[in-house]
């Protein structure tokens, strides 16, 4: 059992990871071999949440990931039942073709409408969380029937993949048990989208190459990287992304999936003019979103309905230049996290309206059944800069609360924070985002947006412990203080009190404290810079209040379930006393 401890009450990632697990329990059909549901919809009296096509890979595999990433932030075992659920059904999805096959959820008058017919396929969509549940779950448990099932899942997308020198893609939507459903479609090369049907794959493809050394994995990326860059049309030169019909107007959760993933290869690939090409698409994207982490759905008729799918891809991105030398994302990535990832995660319930029986559910499409208690700690599916859910008459207007999808990437996008709050490499320990962290170097206590205050304590000597200043703050005004954690070790010796201007710095946004022993206490204090900022979503106008990287307040207010309602900074942080949970150690990233 971890020890209690007193630490600033102020956001923790882990607390937040370890309230989103309720709603991944809680979205499980008990009436339906414990199915996913798919979605929630609030305006309903009483509320309820439906089946959809995206129950099985795609919620399957997410959600055996997020759940273990909840675990390994806070060791938790709650739910475990629940899980088990999820990964037996997970792999009765897998056809003889090693791919994995959605049901049918369409009634048959909607399938008429379409002109069409239903027939079980695998979507290629749906590979990229298929492949990402298994790994995780194999980094977890080192079960070899789970690697077996990931080395025969990676074999059948490599064997089904249309081969050009290097530029391989999928010809369809979907794969089925006689092939790609359309001659035409493979003759003629009528792709489909290529962030959405393969982009997307290659990082949990890259992950399972790490970890494993699978080399169809590997050979999967290379080749998916380069018909996204320099053949597929997605991304236009200017690092824009292609806003036609075909490419799904632009759609922004495929477009920050895909630049995350090449991200990731370019980074093992130690590949600097791919890097570069990720930063500029990235750097592109970002003139589309809100400095704060709202993000639009795409670039034409979804761009009011921000998925949070889309930002924690935008938060792994911004990580991943940042480790590669980009040091200003790490703002970037602790500004997401700070306000539109953890504000849209829906934590009070008390107004949404639920049913107490489910006398009135149908069976295997829709429940009413405690649905606001069993989606607390939900991130919102498609949210309003400055409301849960974008409900004006934009747009699509109120399609959906709450997206299981969103659900499991809200739980990744939080634990991506977490495990890269403090990093070490070769002799360095970096603090790069101010959140409470435990960690084998040392631990990290922060006092923000109360007061402008971090303090890291070392477990170990470490050389050069950097701490990362927010880049609004001048450093004329940073104080570095090093004293000890315990009256005895203080008796041994005297606290010390710098400017940050006679400390070292390492690139221009880290300061740098040599040879810190175990037991030394650094505090890093600054002062907390108000300000304001115009932001723009779409078409839309924010005034939007900070107090250094955290949103306050947000005017035009929302009026469905408001977020950013006038902030309370206190004079001084409170304090709770509560464990701070390390971790195995083992790297889901």
């Amino acid at each position: 059992m971890n020890k209690q401890v007193q630490i600033p009450d102020t956001l923790n990632l882990a607390d937040r990871a370890h309230i989103a697990l309720n709603a991944m329990i809680g979205v499980a059909d008990e009436d339906y071999e414990y199915i996913p549901f798919f979605m929630g919809f609030f305006p309903a009296k009483p509320a309820w949440m439906q089946h959809g096509n995206w129950d099985y890979g795609s919620s399957h595999g997410r959600l055996i990931d997020a759940m273990t990433l909840v675990r390994e932030m806070t060791g938790t075992e709650e739910g475990r039942d629940i899980e088990q659920h999820y990964k037996e059904n997970f792999l009765t999805f897998f056809h003889k073709d090693d791919l994995s096959y959605r049901r049918n959820t369409f009634t048959q008058d909607l399938i008429d409408f379409y002109g069409t017919r239903f027939e079980e396929g695998a979507s290629m969509i749906d590979q990229r969380a298929v492949i990402l549940g298994l790994g995780t779950w194999f980094i977890d448990t080192g079960d070899e029937k789970i690697k077996a099932y990931a080395d025969r899942h990676v074999a059948a997308l490599k064997r089904i993949a249309r081969k050009e020198r290097d530029s391989w893609y999928y010809p369809a939507s979907e794969y089925t048990d006689h092939g790609w459903p359309s001659f035409d479609a493979v003759h003629t090369r009528l792709c489909p989208d290529p962030c959405a049907m393969w982009g997307r794959q290659v990082n949990p493809l890259m992950r399972w190459h790490e970890a494993t050394g699978n080399r169809d994995a590997f050979e999967l990326s290379e080749n998916f990287v380069a018909n996204i860059i320099y053949r597929s049309g997605a991304f236009l030169p200017d690092g824009s992304f292609n806003a036609g019909l075909g490419y799904r107007n632009g759609h922004f959760h495929t477009r920050m999936g895909t630049l995350a993933s090449i991200a990731r290869f370019a980074s093992f690939t130690h590949d600097a003019d791919i890097l570069n090409w990720v930063k500029k698409c990235y750097d592109w994207g970002l003139t589309q979103c809100t400095s704060f982490g709202w993000t639009p759905g795409d670039l034409h008729d979804q761009g009011y309905e921000h998925e949070t799918c889309t930002l924690v891809d935008a938060i792994g991105t911004a990580i991943t230049l940042a480790k590669n030398g980009y040091t200003e994302y790490w703002g970037v990535a602790e500004r997401f996290l700070r306000n539109h990832l953890t504000e849209a995660q829906l934590l009070d319930t008390s107004w949404i309206q639920q049913g107490d029986s489910k006398e009135n559910d149908i069976p295997h499409e829709l429940t009413y059944y405690k649905v606001a208690d069993r989606l607390r700690g939900a991130f919102a599916g498609y949210s309003a800069p400055n409301d849960f859910v974008y409900s004006g008459n934009k747009g699509r207007g109120h399609i959906m609360d709450v997206q299981t999808c969103c659900v499991a990437s809200g739980a990744r996008g939080l634990y991506n924070g977490w495990n890269n709050i403090v990093t070490k490499e070769r002799n360095r320990v970096s603090v790069n985002m101010h959140f409470n962290k435990a960690s084998k170097w040392c631990d990290v206590y922060s006092y923000l947006p109360h007061e402008g205050k971090v303090v890291v304590i070392a477990k170990e000597e470490i050389e050069e412990l950097l701490i990362r200043v927010p880049e609004y703050v001048p450093h004329t005004t940073v104080e570095v203080k090093r004293s000890f954690a315990t009256e005895e070790q203080t008796l041994r010796g005297k606290d010390q009190l710098f400017s940050a201007i006679v400390l070292p710095w390492v690139r221009k946004c880290f300061v740098k404290i040599e040879n810190v022993r175990p037991g030394e206490r650094v505090e890093l204090s600054f002062p907390i810079i108000f300000r304001k900022t115009t932001e723009t979503a779409v078409d839309d106008t924010f005034e939007v209040e900070w107090a250094g990287d955290t949103v306050i307040n947000i005017t035009p207010g929302g009026t469905y379930y408001p977020l950013y309602k006038r902030k309370k900074l206190l004079e001084h942080a409170p304090m709770t006393a509560q464990p701070l949970y390390m971790g195995s150690g083992k790297n889901y990233d």
